[in-house]
């Protein structure tokens, strides 16, 4: 392989391996859904579509006080995969102080929907999955505490 005129000698195992990674990163911008759950794989994302959708538009400042749990930076961070999506719009007023606002587009809009219909369904069943959860855990646990031990020997 020659990269900036010199040639880098890669083992087999390594081309392999960015060959997965370009062939996996591939299946994900090919797959419609795929793409779009890889984009709310942040857990800020929904929950920022919600808040901006119920305060349509709203300012930075106000979006962090409405959301006090996230940070400047991931909140900034959130809003560029939104807008950078197209399911937000942001727009800069030219005044002194700068003020910029947020605000729903009809991608956006179309999505608000979907995410109340999984809010209710997370209402609904997070009681039964807490539940599972704590079994789930008790029971790993469990098989770790039996594997630690050794059987004693009364031979």
């Amino acid at each position: 392989m020659i990269c900036r005129g010199k040639t880098i000698t890669l083992s087999h195992k390594k081309v392999k391996n960015m060959r997965k990674k370009e062939a996996y990163n591939s299946i994900i911008e090919i797959c419609p859904v795929r793409n779009v759950i890889a984009r709310f794989g942040n857990k800020w994302a929904l929950l920022v579509l919600l808040v901006i959708s119920e305060n349509n538009p709203v300012r930075f400042n106000e979006l962090s006080r409405l959301i006090p749990d996230v940070s400047t930076r991931v909140l900034s961070n959130t809003l560029k995969v939104l807008e950078a999506d197209g399911l937000i719009t942001r727009t800069m007023y030219p005044q002194v102080p700068p003020r910029v606002e947020y605000s729903m587009t009809a991608t956006g809009l179309s999505l608000i929907p979907i995410i109340l219909q999984l809010t209710v369904w997370a209402k609904e069943n997070m009681k039964t999955v807490m539940d599972h959860r704590r079994k789930f855990e008790e029971g790993s646990q469990n098989k770790k505490d039996s594997a630690s031990h050794c059987p004693s020997d009364n031979n």
